[in-house]
């Protein structure tokens, strides 16, 4: 099963002054939509974050299904090179026979030597701007407690939602995307199968 725990979303952030410099935007810093000619510079750039291959497979992967909705997965460009990437993926959120939509934040990268510095923040803060515009009520996603609670999050459990697999209840993360998104939903999440493919 894929895990996202690896880079920026992992730091632990004690002082003030690391809170917000993380939430600060670099100057010059652009959010757009991934292009096909920035495929290499992205599984390049979340091999690098993770120290591995297996999110920049799941990426390519992920882009092949029909689900795949090519505005939410998006790039952070800096100086004309790509420095991080964050993609929206539609999940449900399944309970006894109700069914609801949402979007899971993941993966979510940044180049090592540019976190800790405001671009993992900015595209976050994008992302959910962008989604608020199609039919999503919700976003989750998981990661650091001192990372996600800062841009809006709460842990899933408030709405009674959690995933299909086992993690700290602590790490595990939604934010409505407006007042009400959430309102009588509950149940587990279903991703789709190529998150259990690693």
């Amino acid at each position: 099963m894929y895990t996202a725990y690896a880079n920026d979303k992992d730091r632990q952030l004690t002082q003030d002054d690391e809170k917000l410099s993380y939430m600060k935007t670099p100057e010059g810093l652009i959010i757009r939509p991934e292009l096909p000619g920035d495929y290499a510079a992205i599984t390049h750039l979340i091999h690098a974050a993770y120290g591995r291959s297996n999110e920049g497979n799941l990426v390519e992967d992920l882009r092949h299904n029909p689900q795949f909705i090519s505005g939410f997965s998006l790039v952070a460009v800096l100086h004309k090179l790509i420095v991080g990437h964050l993609l929206l993926f539609p999940v449900f959120v399944r309970n006894a026979g109700l069914v609801f939509r949402s979007l899971a934040l993941s993966p979510f990268s940044v180049l090592p030597e540019f976190q800790r510095n405001g671009v993992g923040a900015a595209l976050v803060v994008s992302a959910l701007d962008e989604a608020k515009s199609g039919k999503f009520g919700s976003v989750v996603a998981w990661g650091s407690r001192n990372y996600y609670p800062a841009l809006g999050f709460v842990p899933a459990s408030h709405y009674h939602i959690y995933p299909p697999f086992e993690v700290p209840g602590h790490v595990f993360f939604a934010v409505e995307l407006f007042a009400g998104g959430l309102k009588d939903v509950s149940g587990k999440i279903e991703f789709p199968p190529e998150f259990f493919a690693f």
